[in-house]
């Protein structure tokens, strides 16, 4: 689906809906499609707000509107609509326009003995002790490390695993593991490059 119509930005929003509150769509694997029909959009009463998307946003720039507002949280269209929905989306954006010095500054951050303590190592921010949160993990919930950080470190690292198995939390974790999980494919990222920043900095500790 390429053109911009109300229906369009619809079936857009139920699609990444699905993939950011259901374990099994897969906004990727199916390719944003849903079976939603355009019946079903026209007896919304919500229709005219998606309308009204369509003409101020291209679908690119609807996709990434809907994952920012998203991720801030379970939103009715209504309510991303609004000045605090593109106040949302335009902070996403300019964290995604400068990710890689984003990245640096948090792995300098989380590298910093002063963070922890004096008896700090690399390896601490990613430890599970007696089945808490882990360093990485605490200062991402905080906003001390941006939730682009934590999904591009998983993915190099692969980490998640073993929080699920190690951190006894099942009620918040297992919803904020899914939420990154399902955000990271969405995240544009030179994953040679960050490994290379990670390197330095690892080599600068040392």
């Amino acid at each position: 689906m390429t053109e911009n119509t109300g229906y369009a930005a619809f079936a857009l929003y139920n699609a990444l809906k699905l993939h950011f509150t259901s374990d099994s769509y897969d906004f990727f694997k199916y390719h944003g499609k849903t079976n939603i029909s355009k019946d079903s959009f026209l007896r919304r009463k919500d229709k005219y707000t998606f309308y009204k998307l369509s003409r101020k946003y291209s679908l690119d720039e609807l996709k990434y509107f809907y994952v920012s507002n998203f991720l801030d949280g379970d939103k009715w269209v209504g309510d991303m609509n609004t000045t605090e929905g593109e106040e949302v989306y335009k902070k996403w954006m300019k964290t995604q326009q400068s990710l890689s010095y984003q990245f640096q500054s948090d792995v300098s951050y989380l590298f910093d003995k002063s963070t922890i303590g004096e008896d700090f190592s690399p390896n601490h921010m990613f430890k599970v002790e007696n089945g808490s949160y882990p360093v990485l993990l605490m200062k991402t919930m905080n906003h001390d490390v941006t939730l682009e950080t934590l999904c591009i470190m998983n993915a190099i690292f692969g980490f998640f695993d073993d929080w699920e198995k190690k951190i006894v939390d099942d009620v918040i974790w297992p919803n904020y593991q899914r939420m990154c999980t399902k955000y990271t494919p969405f995240i544009e990222y030179d994953s040679g490059k960050f490994k290379d920043i990670l390197r330095e900095k690892a080599a600068e500790y040392a």
